[in-house]
């Protein structure tokens, strides 16, 4: 695996230990040697995993629609970026350059592109593995309602273990090395 394609906020958050955590995520990325590939913003929790990233010597691929590019949210200083039309076009361009993804706690982007790219691995439309950041438990009502999803017959169990789900990036970049 050499590129994560990361989902998550374009805002900080509300506490500052979410700005903290993305760039923790994202120096521990770059010395793992893998590549970013992300929504190419240079706001919230994705400019700071980006700037990250950079400063710590990694390559950094940004994805994203010419129109929010336009109102100056695209980051300048990235390795590569890519101006596409469509939010379509952005997820479709991002997974073909991703070899695994991984979301941090965001809101509906991150959950829409997240859920997106783990219904095309339910589908068969790709084998890379997923992963889920759960920050301080932040996801845990999600997972809560995933676990409920599977109990009531509306997701399978084995697609429901596609998601590898862990409290810090460490763990999460095994698991996801161990689900390629």
């Amino acid at each position: 695996m050499k590129r994560i394609c990361l989902f998550c906020g374009s805002s900080p958050g509300v506490r500052p230990a979410y700005l903290d955590f993305a760039r923790d995520f994202g120096t521990d990325l770059a010395s793992r040697g893998l590549d970013l590939v992300y929504g190419g913003g240079r706001i919230g929790l994705m400019g700071a995993v980006a700037d990250a990233v950079l400063a710590a010597g990694g390559k950094v691929i940004g994805v994203i629609p010419r129109s929010l590019a336009d109102r100056e949210v695209a980051h300048a200083g990235l390795t590569e970026l890519h101006l596409v039309d469509t939010m379509h076009e952005r997820k479709a361009l991002m997974a073909d350059l991703a070899d695994g993804f991984a979301a941090l706690p965001g809101g509906l982007g991150t959950l829409d592109e997240w859920f997106e790219i783990w219904t095309w691995a339910q589908l068969g439309y790709h084998q890379k593995p997923i992963g889920l950041l759960n920050f301080e438990g932040f996801f845990d009502p999600l997972l809560t309602f995933l676990d409920r999803l599977v109990a009531e017959g509306f997701v399978r169990p084995e697609h429901r273990a596609l998601a590898v789900v862990a409290p810090d990036s460490p763990t999460l970049f095994e698991g996801l090395l161990a689900a390629c």
